[in-house]
C-alpha cells in the first residue's frame, strides 16, 4: 500500500509541475520576456552539460573513451546528415555498445 502512495504521489507532483506554467501564464497574450529567453537558451545548455557528462571519462583514455568519442561524433554526423533525434540516439548508442565489446 505504501509503494502505491509514493507513486501516486510522485505522478501527481509531476502532473502539478508540468501544469503549473499553463495555469500560471493561461490569461496572458504573451509570455514575458525573460521566459522566452529562457526558452531559447536553455536547450543548448542541456545538450552541452550532457555532452560533458558522457565524455567526462575519456579524459582518462583507454578504449572507453576511444569508444565514447567515436561514438559522440557518430552521433553528431548521424544527425547532420538525417535531422533525426530518434536515429540518432539509437545509432550512437548502438555504435558504443558495439565499439565496447570489439576494443
Amino acid at each position: 500500500m505504501r509503494t502505491y502512495t509514493m507513486i501516486l504521489l510522485a505522478a501527481g507532483i509531476t502532473f502539478s509541475l508540468r501544469a503549473l506554467p499553463f495555469v500560471i501564464f493561461s490569461g496572458q497574450r504573451t509570455m514575458p520576456a525573460w521566459l522566452e529567453r529562457l526558452g531559447q537558451t536553455l536547450p543548448s545548455a542541456i545538450m552541452a552539460v550532457l555532452v560533458v557528462y558522457s565524455l567526462q571519462d575519456t579524459v582518462d583514455g583507454g578504449s572507453a573513451a576511444t569508444a565514447g568519442l567515436i561514438a559522440a561524433l557518430a552521433t553528431a554526423l548521424l544527425h547532420k546528415w538525417r535531422h533525426s533525434t530518434f536515429l540518432s540516439i539509437v545509432g550512437g548508442t548502438g555504435l558504443y555498445m558495439a565499439l565496447l565489446r570489439l576494443l
